[in-house]
């Protein structure tokens, strides 16, 4: 990096933490403004701080190496998580069902679903120590991501480079809390946004790929390999049934592709059914109502579509560098860096390092507000010091999130790549504590124990799994962490006594959630019932448009960086047919409020 490089770095780097320190005097009202904002905050608002923070450094560099290797199949593959097809569930039902709980944290929740005796406390304290565990996990990720890509540019090693980022964003995160998070990740998108378009256009203007190229994979022993495949397969609409990656390459678990895929869909399904968690969660809690829970998540999405073009963009530019140059890029993680440091005219690069550190940072701080909520809300005033006062409670906001990103440090040191986390967070670790998460929406009987004792045994399932297992393919990981969990669930729930009926009634006439209610659901007026029907249909049919739109809106901008025309022909058609259906069965009937 050249001097006006840094210059533009250190210019930004001063100004987020302006903005963030500009609202500390909001932040400090108490802890309902430090971090839910007061639930004031506009929907657009929202939505593209939700954008901001899906937009990392980390994920960036995971998916675009994925793409370099892979071309489209990669995308398919980061349906696991990276595709955040969660949002589409959010959009439709799930925003507004967790919305109306009017709680701050999803571990408050458990009060709300299965009540305040010893139940609703033991599904509490297990929802929040587990969601505490998934934050230091995340930030991990951060810490490991960000490291990465800045160390590569500052020629420092990784870990120095998370301190210095980590130091910076904890500035305005601990002192601005929710509101801050917010306004530095809108200020944030701007540069990211800004980001997206320059690269694009100069992918389109500078690559037309070859009909044949090479591409590297990575190895099991810590290798790599180049490999030759065509344009026509790295640019494909439709995912094939097989792959044939070298044996011993890491990417060889994918060879048996269209099963693979099943599996991802399966398990995004039951993610988005679950109702998410952590930071995304944060943003419908703190919506002022139904109609901007659902507006939110449209802009969200829609704004999260234009990230798959700029992940497209970096992977021909790496193809094409290895083209130009004579050498294939080895490691497809380093593809980012490598094409940020031959291409990027001085000046403009500075803005570039910048957005891409305004990416990770607004992962990091939104991670790390929400995860500190669930200590000061869910343990320390609810469990420890119920008298607590809000200077109190503000003081253990700000400690309770130095103290997560200080484990989180540590345990990045255990970590060898950017994929080895996230595969263990999207696929081992998250599967199993969503399993419980599915199940309490849909079934009356599900009760507080049976969250609790689900999830302990799902957590130590896949802990327990990363620690000892050794090298082991991803969906065993989430078989060997789902299945326990399920086993804990069923076992937890009948071997206890169900829910007081008083406690189901409240909640299902407020959240009205399809599924096995018919118990509780047939106490209401017929007419109710009637509405809460028609409602819970519109919704289930909608979500079967709301998902492969989501995926054919993200492919049609990456078919276009491509200049694929004929796939972006084909795809648009099918992108007006299901925002059609989206239309006519969930935007049209948004409404303002809850009445019942």
């Amino acid at each position: 990096m050249e001097t006006i490089d840094i210059i533009i770095v250190i210019v930004y780097l001063l100004a987020i933490v302006t903005v963030g320190l500009l609202v500390q005097k909001k932040a400090s009202e108490g802890i309902e403004s430090y971090f839910l904002g007061n639930r004031k905050l506009p929907w657009w608002v929202l939505g593209a701080s939700g954008m901001a923070s899906n937009t990392d450094i980390a994920g960036t560099m995971i998916n675009t190496a994925f793409i370099y290797a892979l071309g489209t199949k990669g995308f398919f593959i980061e349906i696991r998580g990276g595709v955040t097809l969660i949002m589409a569930f959010l959009m439709v039902f799930m925003g507004k069902w967790n919305r109306r709980s009017q709680v701050m944290t999803q571990a408050e929740w458990m009060h709300f679903r299965f009540g305040t005796g010893k139940e609703g406390d033991f599904a509490r304290i297990i929802s929040a120590i587990a969601s505490i565990i998934m934050t230091v996990a995340m930030v991990t990720y951060f810490v490991i991501g960000a490291g990465k890509f800045v160390g590569e540019f500052l020629g420092i090693e990784p870990i120095v480079a998370s301190l210095l980022m980590v130091t910076l964003a904890m500035i305005y995160t601990v002192t601005s809390g929710f509101v801050g998070v917010v306004w530095t990740d809108v200020f944030q998108g701007v540069f990211i946004f800004g980001v997206i378009l320059y690269i694009t256009g100069m992918a389109m203007n500078t690559v037309t790929l070859p009909d044949e190229f090479f591409v590297s994979v990575p190895m099991m022993d810590g290798s790599f390999t180049a490999i030759k495949t065509t344009l026509s397969e790295w640019s494909r609409m439709t995912p094939p049934t097989e792959m044939s990656m070298p044996e011993g390459s890491t990417f060889a678990m994918y060879n048996l592709f269209g099963i693979a895929i099943m599996f991802y869909l399966f398990k995004v399904t039951l993610e988005g059914s679950s109702g998410a968690g952590g930071y995304m969660l944060q943003r419908y809690f703190a919506a002022r109502s139904d109609r901007e829970a659902g507006l939110l998540s449209l802009f969200w999405t829609c704004l999260l579509a234009f990230r798959w073009p700029l992940i497209a963009s970096f992977a021909m530019l790496g193809i094409y560098h290895g083209i130009e140059t004579g050498t294939v890029i080895a490691d497809p993680e380093l593809v980012l860096p490598t094409v940020i440091k031959n291409y990027i005219p001085v000046g403009v690069k500075g803005f570039l390092i910048a957005g891409l550190m305004a990416a990770a940072m607004s992962t990091f701080d939104s991670t790390v507000n929400a995860g500190a909520a669930y200590w000061v809300k869910d343990l320390y005033q609810t469990f420890l010091r119920p008298d607590a006062d809000e200077k109190e409670l503000m003081f253990q906001s700000r400690l309770a999130s130095v103290v997560i990103v200080t484990f989180a440090l540590l345990f990045s040191l255990t970590i060898n790549n950017i994929n080895e986390i996230w595969g263990w967070i999207t696929m081992g670790i998250g599967a199993g504590m969503f399993i419980p998460q599915v199940i309490r929406w849909y079934w009356w009987r599900f009760n507080g124990y049976g969250f609790a004792i689900g999830t302990i045994v799902g957590m130590v399932a896949a802990v327990m799994t990363k620690a000892f297992g050794g090298p082991i393919a991803e969906y065993n990981s989430f078989l060997i962490a789902s299945g326990s969990s399920l086993v804990g669930c069923i076992l937890g729930t009948y071997f206890t006594p169900a829910t007081e009926k008083s406690v189901l009634s409240n909640f299902y006439k407020i959240t009205r959630p399809f599924g096995f209610w018919g118990s509780i659901k047939k106490e209401l007026p017929l007419e109710i019932q009637q509405k809460i029907g028609k409602e819970n249909q519109r919704d289930i049919i909608a979500i079967f448009f709301a998902v492969p739109w989501q995926v054919v809106l993200f492919l049609t901008g990456m078919m276009v960086v491509m200049k694929q025309w004929s796939n972006v022909m084909n795809l648009a058609v099918l992108l007006v047919f299901l925002s059609a259906g989206l239309y006519w069965f969930w935007f049209r009937h948004l409404s303002k409020e809850v009445k019942i």
